[in-house]
């Protein structure tokens, strides 16, 4: 009841269902913590609930920072409380994402040998998708004769378009004679519901093991690896980032910090 308000304006701004939830999760739990009613919370309260995250429930610095995010969110932009959040969070660790060779990937999809499993994760690869976008695809989304993709309601509920691969287009075209428009390439088990992520998470990490690759990769590496090896044959990052429909240059640019192309080119003092 408290939270109607919070969740209302969640949802006015188009905030992913996953933001609404943690936002929602985060101003309860420091309720539920401080024992007061949320008209009582004062700043010491938030200060002393974001201490208890990190020191008693041992959180990373970013999952505090998102509870901070949250409960400021409330205070400020809901209740209009005038606080002002001081809190020193510490940084949390910077770690390079995970980034597939082409040889990684090829060995990758080598090992799956069911068609439409092996088109999820090409589709993946080569497209730059998220797991959650890869199992919502529709056959209207697709235009195979000019190779592009319409990706409907990404992440932050945006459209964008991005390529697909011309070794992509015949397995494609197959599956989307047996889908009607409007229904979902990759069906589920329940009729109407599409393929879950966590059944194409098992597929990959099944692909992973197989393929005898030992790196700590998940599907999202695969959207990492199509930006880092665009990069890497000197496509402009300002087209990466519309690829992959980043908001920021910045965001993307951190690939420029993986692809080895720059890497190649330096020789070792030893040599």
């Amino acid at each position: 009841m408290f939270f109607d308000a919070l969740e209302k304006e969640l949802k006015i701004r188009n905030f992913s269902q996953r933001t609404v939830t943690a936002y929602l999760y985060y101003n309860r739990d420091l309720v539920k913590y401080c024992r007061k009613d949320p008209t009582m919370i004062a700043e010491s309260d938030i200060k002393d609930y974001l201490w208890y995250l990190l020191d008693q429930r041992h959180v990373s610095a970013a999952t505090a920072r998102l509870a901070m995010n949250a409960i400021k969110f409330y205070y400020r932009g809901v209740k209009k409380r005038r606080f002002y959040f001081s809190f020193g969070l510490p940084r949390g660790e910077k770690r390079l994402p995970v980034v597939l060779s082409k040889a990684e990937v090829v060995a990758i999809l080598d090992s799956i040998a069911n068609v439409k499993h092996k088109l999820i994760i090409s589709l993946m690869y080569s497209a730059g998708l998220r797991v959650s976008e890869v199992v919502v695809l529709k056959p209207e989304d697709f235009d195979l004769d000019t190779k592009v993709l319409w990706v409907r309601q990404g992440k932050g509920k945006k459209d964008r378009q991005t390529i697909l691969a011309g070794r992509v287009i015949n397995e494609l075209r197959q599956q989307l004679l047996a889908v009607p428009v409007g229904h979902y390439v990759f069906k589920g088990q329940r009729p109407g519901r599409h393929l879950t992520t966590r059944s194409v998470e098992k597929v990959f990490q099944r692909a992973l093991d197989l393929a005898g690759v030992k790196k700590q990769a998940t599907c999202h590496s695969l959207r990492h690896s199509f930006a880092t090896h665009l990069l890497e044959s000197g496509v402009d990052a300002v087209y990466i980032q519309k690829l992959l429909g980043h908001r920021r240059l910045e965001t993307t640019l951190i690939y420029a910090r993986i692809a080895s192309s720059f890497v190649g080119k330096i020789t070792s003092p030893y040599d």
